[in-house]
């Protein structure tokens, strides 16, 4: 059996190809969402496309545009949970302990309902296969324990297996967005928009998030918290 190491060396190749073959996936997926399947989240974290993930952006405008609050992940402590900060496309952004673009230390903190997540590989049973930094099962597992959170994974279509292998400690995706269908694995709880979430999503510029998330950050950093 081919060892977890082994399988992500070849799943990075074929990511990468499937990024060259499939240059307009991210807005395709985007356009797929059944976004009036779901209920209304209030809070979400994308994440900023790092090497050939697939891009978040088109997703995370998408969702801004329904009045909900965009967040980035950040890594603090190498053993740790992410933490999730505010997202303004107009600040600066700084280095994260592994070196990866985030929000500064003086963003607001974010607790997302709904969570983007990339990955190398998955299977139709939400099954996750990421960069083996531990990173998002840990946040998940974290997350899951105070409040149902639901985690979307975003892919090329191609990055699918019959089965990805499972270790216990690994979190499970609820549905994967790719850029030719939506798979839903499990139905989280419905995530109602309260009156004090209303009036906090009334200082949030959106037209202004819309206009700016186009920008796109280059630069070496590392991939291991995916």
């Amino acid at each position: 059996m081919i060892s977890k190491t082994d399988l992500r060396v070849t799943l990075r190749s074929r990511r990468r190809r499937l990024a060259q073959q499939h240059p307009h996936a991210a807005e395709a997926a985007a356009s797929l969402l059944p976004i009036d399947a779901l209920d209304a989240f209030v809070h979400f974290a994308g994440y900023l496309q790092l090497g050939s993930e697939i891009d978040a952006r088109p997703l995370m405008r998408r969702l801004a545009s329904l009045g909900a609050t965009p967040a980035l992940p950040v890594v603090i402590a190498r053993n740790a949970p992410l933490e999730f900060r505010r997202w303004d496309p107009d600040a600066a952004l700084e280095l994260d302990a592994l070196g990866v673009p985030a929000p500064s230390r003086f963003a607001a903190l974010s607790h997302p309902d709904l969570l983007i997540v990339p990955l190398l590989a998955f299977d139709r049973r939400g099954g996750r296969l990421g960069q083996g930094g531990g990173f998002y099962d840990r946040t998940l597992a974290a997350l899951r324990r105070a409040r149902p959170v639901f985690a979307l994974g975003l892919a090329y279509a191609g990055q699918e297996l019959p089965e990805v292998p499972a270790e216990p400690h690994d979190q499970r995706l609820d549905a994967i967005l790719t850029e030719t269908e939506f798979i839903e694995v499990a139905r989280a709880q419905p995530i109602r928009l309260i009156q004090s979430d209303r009036l906090r999503l009334a200082s949030f510029d959106f037209a202004h998030f819309l206009r700016r998330t186009g920008a796109h950050f280059s630069g070496k950093c590392s991939t291991e918290r995916r």
